[in-house]
């Protein structure tokens, strides 16, 4: 689910990292954005609305909206999209305005 080549853009690949979605482990590429690492990894939800519950996906890539609002290591509000990749990292998915979706 990535692209590996493109008749105009090059891609410096990091090193290939761990981190963890919800608590799952996920791969991605170091400096990559995070929510390029979770697209891959086949998440395509990141988010819901907060008003109707609407699923919120990948959208503007550059964090002017909202759709990709995550938990990363503890800090609510992180624009995924826009934030890099580090080893370790641990990303939760958002209820509405930063709260956390309660684990089963």
């Amino acid at each position: 689910m990535r692209i590996e080549e493109h008749p105009v853009l090059t891609f410096q690949r990091g090193e290939k990292v761990k981190f963890y979605f919800d608590g799952k482990e996920i791969e991605g590429y170091e400096g990559e954005p995070i929510a390029a690492a979770l697209h891959a990894a086949g998440v395509r939800i990141l988010r819901h609305s907060h008003k109707k519950n609407r699923p919120r996906g990948f959208y503007c890539a550059i964090g002017n909206c909202s759709s990709c609002l995550m938990v990363v290591d503890g800090t609510p509000n992180v624009r995924v999209c826009v934030e890099k990749l580090k080893a370790g990292m641990r990303v939760e998915t958002q209820q509405g305005r930063g709260e956390l979706i309660a684990k089963d």
